[in-house]
């Protein structure tokens, strides 16, 4: 994930990125016995560990290329409630909507958003396809990315949607991913080696590379006016990306 925010072509793990680029957020192993609970833990901390370092880091933008069940409402929720917190801070947090658009029968399936993505303060990334080409014509909604109202809260998710289908980004050395799924290997090997993924969660990256870039600039943004200005961002960039509330259509278009 971090390759598909701030990679650069030919850069490898050798390679010093700037310091103010990208901040891996430290956290705790999770405890035996407590599987969920331990994980859930984890993200809190994590987040909260990033408010509280945002000036010594100049943290300014989250990433939440993950997701969980909703299983209550947002302001019930403890990873929620960490999201709004960050936000409050004056970090903007960029989540992946989830991969949960359609059922094992190959239906659609709505109100299937996952937390944190479910919260109002929390910046939902939905999955276009491209399909491989540079024109946004032929995009469509990836059948796979969540949609529809949250459970609970009935809010319409994801806010936006951006090209999270085929994404080629690093590949780590002898990974579950690298082992089990060796058909997705595109190039290279060791640290030059490069893998091509799916998911809300590659979507997600790249929109929060828009939200970084814009942040760098000279210009002052809040939460909403940013959101706006990414997204105009990233219409004109390599990447295209459209506030379509696609969770209304039928075909799934995007265009």
């Amino acid at each position: 994930m971090a390759s598909v925010i701030a990679g650069q072509l030919g850069r490898t793990p050798t390679r010093r990125l700037p310091r103010d680029c990208l901040w891996g957020v430290p956290h705790r192993p999770a405890r035996a016995g407590r599987r969920w609970v331990g994980v859930c833990e984890r993200r809190v901390e994590a987040i909260d560990w990033a408010v509280a370092h945002r000036r010594q880091f100049n943290i300014r933008v989250i990433n939440l290329s993950l997701g969980a069940p909703v299983l209550q409402p947002y302001r019930d929720d403890p990873l929620c409630e960490a999201v709004e917190r960050a936000v409050q801070a004056g970090i903007v947090v960029v989540a992946a909507a989830g991969n949960f658009g359609k059922t094992d029968e190959g239906g659609r399936c709505l109100a299937a958003s996952t937390s944190p993505a479910n919260s109002p303060y929390a910046i939902a990334v939905g999955a276009i396809d491209t399909h491989g080409t540079p024109q946004r014509s032929d995009d469509t909604v990836a059948t796979y990315s969540s949609r529809g109202p949250t459970r609970y809260d009935l809010i319409i998710k994801p806010d936006l949607s951006a090209p999270g289908s085929h994404i080629v980004g690093a590949e780590a050395a002898d990974s579950y991913l690298s082992r089990m799924h060796a058909e997705r290997h595109v190039t290279g090997n060791g640290p030059n080696a490069y893998i091509q993924l799916s998911g809300t969660s590659q979507a997600a990256c790249g929109y929060e590379r828009a939200v970084a870039l814009l942040l760098r600039s000279t210009r002052t943004f809040d939460q909403e006016n940013l959101s706006a200005a990414a997204v105009d961002e990233l219409s004109h960039s390599v990447v295209g990306v459209t506030r379509l509330r696609f969770w209304q259509l039928e075909c799934g278009r995007s265009g």
